[in-house]
């Protein structure tokens, strides 16, 4: 089982409730970012950095079983986010390390062999990130056999505008957007940073994007 984890991204919104559940399950967590974390976990080891950076990314790698990108493409990150991912990707085939990546929900079709969420009624000012963590998706599966990867996509609504609250529970899909009897698209933070470290602990998806809702 996977016991050292590092979260890239860790202070944002899906990253710092995957940090808090990896301390939670007892796993030995590193968390870098490019800003001061502004609430520290206990024992949880905080530090500075880029996923930009090569000696971010090889410091990150390091003494990990498991390297967990939890990077938008939005600001000053857009268009930067998908080769940096890239890099990465081969840096940890290289190394011997497991990623995970969090991506978009816009890369899930809305029914089975249906349209992509990207393709309907979308935010605008959302369109560009979705379509370049798509694209990360895409560059992914084709990468060598030799890198162990994951890609999770949460529900359609989810972030720091719709937080949520802790359910203790979620349903696991594949690359078909989840939704609950009334139609609705949802996870909270806390519930999907459990997902993910969940899958962290106990691997079912290799070399696959899943998704999580409730």
């Amino acid at each position: 089982m996977a016991t050292e984890v590092t979260v890239i991204g860790g202070t944002g919104f899906a990253g710092a409730h995957i940090v808090e559940a990896a301390a939670v399950a007892g796993l030995d967590v590193r968390s870098f970012s490019r800003h001061e974390a502004p609430m520290q976990i206990a024992n949880v080891d905080y530090r500075r950095g880029s996923v930009l950076e090569a000696d971010t990314r090889a410091r990150a790698l390091d003494g990990a079983d498991v390297v967990i990108v939890a990077i938008s493409p939005r600001g000053d990150m857009a268009g930067r986010v998908r080769p940096a991912i890239a890099a990465l990707a081969a840096e940890a085939a290289h190394a011997g390390v497991r990623l995970g990546v969090i991506g978009g929900a816009g890369s899930l079709h809305v029914s089975e062999g249906g349209p992509l969420l990207i393709d309907g009624d979308f935010p605008a000012e959302a369109r560009a990130e979705a379509a370049e963590m798509a694209q990360v998706l895409d560059d992914l599966r084709a990468t060598p056999d030799a890198l162990d990867w994951f890609l999770v996509s949460p529900a359609a609504s989810f972030g720091a505008a719709a937080p949520g609250v802790y359910r203790g529970e979620y349903r696991v899909g594949d690359d078909v957007l989840l939704t609950d009897e009334n139609g609705e698209s949802q996870i909270s933070g806390a519930d999907f940073g459990v997902a993910v470290i969940d899958e962290v602990t106990r691997p079912a998806h290799r070399r696959s994007r899943f998704t999580v809702a409730y």
